[in-house]
């Protein structure tokens, strides 16, 4: 079983991935929050932070393309060949409003036949393998049927498989018998992604479906970063990684504030890890103050112990 880190936007860029690749190794492939080619054919400052090789090494990463348009698709992946990368991601998942309302991400599953054709013409020249990141659909999951077929109809390296519509977003429960369905009618090899949080899930997911291939974890792994190390989560690797990750931050953004508040996005899936943390949970929203947050942080580290497995409030 191969074990994927999701792309989140914001959470996972390339000084995450390097420091939880230090303090929790594990993950056999990070996949990147998604580049988005422009007609311009140029990498932005903060795209070329997130993908440029000196900043992902020591460890395997994907990179993950959202766009609708085939030449910057071909353009983008063939940059990507040049710096060594061996695969790219198509994204065909993100629910975000402003990304379907473009034809993107999910919104891309709204019409087949353009996406047949899109499929058709990035295969057909691509410099790399590429996987796929899919949803069911938009609205209907029993469209997937169809979009499975045109699927089937490519040399698809992977298809990662999030069995909810954009609909869905990431609050309603995931329709698992879509990936019976999908196992029962491709042969496309296959990453199952959703909902699933601790070890004890990934053992139990593994023993019912041995013919999946590999699971990404997103939410997850980042409230139990340790899941899958061989020690686990534990207070030290945990504030080492969180302190690296901080300076890392620090580095690159500049100002303690953006540093401090992309850290408090970590925590909002972090904080449950913890038995009792409600009442220094509601003090570390709140603080503006990087002196505050460490202050605060410290007192969680040293006066609340990890709970047994991470139990999900989001």
């Amino acid at each position: 079983m191969n074990y994927y880190f999701a792309p989140l936007e914001g959470v996972t860029g390339s000084e995450f991935r390097r420091a939880h690749h230090r303090w929790f190794p594990g993950v056999d492939a990070y996949y990147m929050p998604f580049l988005s080619p422009t007609q311009d054919h140029v990498f932005t400052p903060r795209e070329l932070r997130n993908v440029l090789p000196e900043h992902n090494q020591g460890f395997r990463a994907v990179p993950q393309l959202l766009t609708k348009n085939p030449e910057d698709f071909l353009w983008c992946a063939g940059e990507l060949s040049a710096m060594g990368y061996d695969e790219v991601n198509l994204n065909l998942g993100c629910p975000s409003g402003t990304v379907t309302a473009k034809g993107k991400g999910a919104g891309m599953l709204s019409d087949p036949d353009t996406l047949d054709r899109f499929l058709d013409a990035v295969f057909s020249k691509s410099p790399l393998p590429i996987s796929l990141k899919t949803r069911l659909g938009m609205e209907n999951p029993e469209d997937f049927v169809k979009i499975l077929e045109i699927f089937n109809r490519y040399p698809v390296a992977e298809l990662i498989l999030h069995p909810r519509v954009r609909k869905d977003f990431y609050k309603l429960p995931v329709r698992r018998e879509w990936l019976d369905y999908t196992l029962e009618n491709t042969k496309i090899p296959l990453c199952y992604n959703g909902n699933i949080t601790t070890r004890s899930e990934i053992s139990q997911f593994s023993a019912r479906y041995p013919q999946v291939r590999g699971i990404m974890l997103g939410r997850g792994l980042i409230g139990d970063p340790g899941m899958l190390s061989p020690g686990g989560t534990n207070v030290a690797s945990l504030e080492a990684f969180l302190e690296a990750l901080l300076e890392g931050y620090l580095s690159a953004f500049g100002g303690s504030r953006n540093a401090m508040f992309r850290l408090k996005e970590h925590w909002s899936y972090l904080l449950c890890r913890f038995e009792g943390w409600e009442m220094l949970g509601k003090r570390l929203r709140k603080t503006t103050s990087l002196e505050e947050y460490r202050a605060i942080t410290h007192e969680i580290f040293t006066t609340l112990p990890l709970a047994p497995a991470l139990t999900p409030n989001w």
